[in-house]
């Protein structure tokens, strides 16, 4: 998700790319003379999401922590199945839906996992179907965006970027939601500002479409 902040050209870096995919294309790079695949890094990304969240539902503090640093080593692990991709010519449209099904129950249920962690706090049990809520929100700002990348191109299909960095990269400052234990105001910010995303960019959408459309 990046959109360059750029007016002309003069002023874009050499690689204006976000700094995370180009770590991550740097650290596969060793993998694309052996017989590792994209669906491999996937699998490990799902894999690190999935422990992510079965720590994030124990509902311990240290549990929680854990959980949090896992899942931002699984959004960056996200990265490099693409990098590989591109590195090696072994794009494929499996691949694609498979990252994309990964996307949407990694952070369906990170966030589920997020609120049945919190059942015995003051919300009860209306946390972990908040939780649930928060999720399906943020899986489906995911899948909107690989739609609109798919009929617009992913150039056209960019949100708005800060330099380096992407709005999909707040998700790096998880494990400070644990470290500073503010999990119950995140769950609540997040039910409310998920959906609220979610909307906006669907009215982007319409907007780049209406525009390509001229």
């Amino acid at each position: 998700m990046n959109e360059s902040s750029y007016n002309t050209p003069a002023d874009r870096p050499a690689d204006p790319r976000p700094l995370d995919a180009r770590l991550a294309r740097r650290l596969v790079r060793p993998l694309e003379a052996t017989r590792a695949t994209p669906n491999h890094l996937t699998t490990l990304r799902l894999v690190l999401g999935l422990i992510a969240a079965a720590c994030l539902a124990h509902g311990s503090l240290a549990w929680a922590n854990i959980g949090a640093f896992v899942f931002a080593l699984s959004n960056f692990v996200d990265h490099t199945d693409g990098e590989l991709a591109r590195l090696s010519g072994l794009s494929s449209r499996f691949g694609h839906w498979y990252d994309l099904i990964s996307d949407v129950v990694i952070h369906t249920l990170l966030f589920a996992a997020l609120g049945y962690g919190l059942r015995d706090g003051s919300l009860g049990l209306w946390a972990p179907w908040l939780g649930l809520l928060a999720g399906a929100a943020v899986a489906f700002i995911f899948w909107l965006h690989m739609h609109m990348e798919s009929i617009l191109g992913k150039a056209d299909a960019s949100l708005p970027s800060a330099r380096y960095f992407e709005i999909e990269d707040v998700l790096y400052l998880f494990p400070l939601v644990t470290l500073f234990q503010i999990r119950l105001p995140f769950l609540i910010m997040a039910v409310i500002g998920a959906p609220i995303f979610a909307l906006w960019l669907g009215a982007y959408f319409m907007r780049l479409q209406r525009r390509s459309a001229v």
